[in-house]
């Protein structure tokens, strides 16, 4: 390899970090940021942690979308906790409408 290219390549190493973004695997540093450790600098300050949950959640639910089996038990899961969730409101207004009607007696009025 001539000195020129040499001297070059050297250069650029030194302008854009080496590899892993640490001064590069020449000078024995090789833990660094690694592979995304630039990406903190192409998002907004303050966002890498949204962008990573997003990311994380999208992942998540294109797995469990893909899935059929595992879409079909968390449609189930999903209407059962519904209609008990519907249940649970019915009785409610049920011994609400009782206590009603037990107050109305207690008090001899239409309450």
């Amino acid at each position: 390899m001539s000195k020129k290219l040499r001297k070059k390549m050297r250069r650029l190493e030194q302008q854009a970090g080496g590899w892993n973004g640490n001064g590069g695997w020449r000078n024995g540093t090789a833990a660094g940021p690694g592979l995304f450790g630039t990406l903190s600098r192409a998002l907004p300050k303050g966002r890498t942690e949204q962008f990573l949950l997003g990311a994380a959640v999208g992942v998540a639910a294109a797995y469990v979308l893909s899935d059929e089996d595992l879409r079909g038990k968390l449609m189930t899961s999903g209407i059962k906790l519904y209609t008990g969730l519907l249940g649970n409101i019915e009785e409610l207004k049920e011994q609400a409408a009782d206590i009603q009607a037990e107050m109305a007696a207690e008090h001899g009025s239409d309450v």
